[in-house]
């Protein structure tokens, strides 16, 4: 029996066959990768980069204590703070992106189709602008007497500039601005399979707009908004290019610290171990979605 003949018999063979280039893809640039990261976390630091080729657990001890002249383990704090601060920036930035994302998606499934197609086409035009450009754009605004300070002095709101740049606030707003559409499109796409019959048969009950809003537009809505945190949420966790800019590296979050073990620190070892930790919270999120969300989804798909 030649191959062809073989593969037109057996289903499980096509199918094999049709996902092995997929497979393949996916072990060879993201599996591999990550098996070289979870080695390299525990072995020793080389002295000038790289590593020593002698497993070690030291990257994940020094991850809460340092070791004092007698060597003996003193806690310390100051990553735990750094995940701290990237924890509370990516919280308040998810929660901003809802507040914002949510009224806006809403808005845009109630227009017209045309005139929809082209709120949507302008939600996503910053995705066309590369997010280095769009960062330092920020500097200009944020920058101590910009155009935000000359504005608010204008106004007359403040006398004297803030000084919002290089600090958590001038990152919260560059998070939240770069995040934004991660949010507004999942849960347009959530509320564009919702039936307005149901919200129309909500006020015939007696309900009001905060009412049917509140018990039906939100819960049917939910796995977009969820979605919507995931996708801001995690790569919140993991920004780099928006607070190193805005932050000036006064403020570091965790993509910082890594990039600084790997480069100026040269402690490749630790590097990896941070990155594994945090995606174990990836992982975590991930996989608490899934369970919140998954089996309504295919449910729903039935």
């Amino acid at each position: 029996m030649s191959v062809m003949d073989y593969f037109r018999r057996s289903p499980a063979a096509r199918r094999t066959a049709l996902i092995s280039p997929a497979v393949g893809l996916i072990v060879f640039f993201m599996v591999v990768p990550l098996g070289l990261m979870l080695v390299y976390s525990f072995l020793q630091r080389a002295t000038y980069g790289g590593v020593i080729w002698q497993v070690s657990f030291e990257s994940y001890i020094q991850f809460l204590f340092e070791r004092d002249l007698d060597d003996s383990l003193l806690f310390n704090s100051a990553y735990l703070q750094i995940y701290g601060r990237s924890f509370i920036l990516a919280g308040i930035t998810t929660l901003l992106c809802v507040v914002i994302g949510f009224p806006t998606a809403l808005y845009l499934v109630q227009q017209p189709e045309r005139r929809r197609n082209i709120l949507m086409f302008l939600v996503t035009i910053p995705f066309w602008t590369n997010l280095l450009v769009r960062t330092y754009a920020w500097i200009l605004l944020l920058r101590r007497e910009g155009l935000v300070d000359f504005g608010l002095e204008w106004l007359g709101i403040t006398q004297e500039p803030l000084g919002l740049l290089y600090s958590d606030t001038a990152n919260l707003i560059g998070l939240v601005y770069s995040f934004v559409p991660f949010m507004v499109l999942p849960i347009y796409s959530s509320l564009e399979k919702l039936d307005f019959r149901l919200v129309e048969a909500a006020y015939d009950l007696g309900a009001t707009r905060l009412t049917a809003l509140r018990r039906v537009i939100v819960p049917l809505s939910m796995p977009g908004i969820a979605a919507g945190c995931i996708l801001v949420f995690v790569p919140c966790l993991g920004a780099y290019v928006t607070p190193e800019l805005l932050g000036g590296g006064k403020a570091l979050m965790i993509g910082n610290l890594i990039q600084q073990q790997f480069g100026a620190s040269q402690n490749w070892p630790f590097g990896a171990a941070l990155s594994f930790a945090l995606l174990a919270i990836v992982l975590f999120a991930l996989v608490a979605y899934s369970l919140r969300f998954g089996r309504g989804a295919l449910t729903e798909g039935r």
